[in-house]
Parts: C-alpha cells; sequence; structure tokens
C-alpha cells in the first residue's frame, strides 16, 4: 500500500508534519518561521525537503500530497500548532 510504503521509507519529521500542517493553513514561510520559532530561511528548506519527499513542485500542493500518502488531515492537528507561542 502507498501509505505504509511512505511512511516506511520516506517518513516525515515531527517538525516537519507541523510544517504542512501550517502550510495547511495557509502560513507564508515567514509565519511559518515566526510560528515555529525559526528563521523564514528554515522554513523554506523545510517546505523544499517537503516537496521533495511528497513530490510535488509547488508549495501549495505540500498539503495536497500529504493527505494522499498518508491518509491524514494536515489541518485537523493545525489547531495546536497555529496557538502555541515561541517558547511555551
Amino acid at each position: 500500500m502507498i501509505t505504509q510504503a511512505f511512511n516506511r521509507e520516506s517518513g516525515l519529521t515531527a517538525r516537519q508534519r507541523e510544517v504542512v500542517a501550517l502550510i495547511a493553513a495557509g502560513c507564508s514561510n515567514d509565519e511559518v518561521g515566526e510560528r515555529l520559532g525559526i528563521s523564514p530561511r528554515t522554513a523554506k528548506a523545510h517546505s523544499d525537503t517537503l516537496r521533495t519527499k511528497l513530490g510535488v513542485s509547488r508549495r501549495r500542493q505540500i498539503p495536497v500530497a500529504f493527505r494522499v500518502l498518508t491518509g491524514e488531515d494536515p489541518l485537523s492537528a493545525s489547531l495546536g500548532v497555529l496557538h502555541r507561542r515561541p517558547g511555551v
């Protein structure tokens, strides 16, 4: 099954899953960085890695590819990430 193959070979880190959730919520790299306490450049690097792992060419395709490959809704976990304050 494709989901099992994805999880086994190219599983995402917890941080990458947080980035997926924020992208799904419509956050820019600047906003992702601010919410996760990382630089916008690091947020972009996460996005680039996710595009490669998920096999998509555009950042906006990341949440859809994530859902197709894992069967998980990236927005279901985003509420906790979106409301978490840096340093908490």
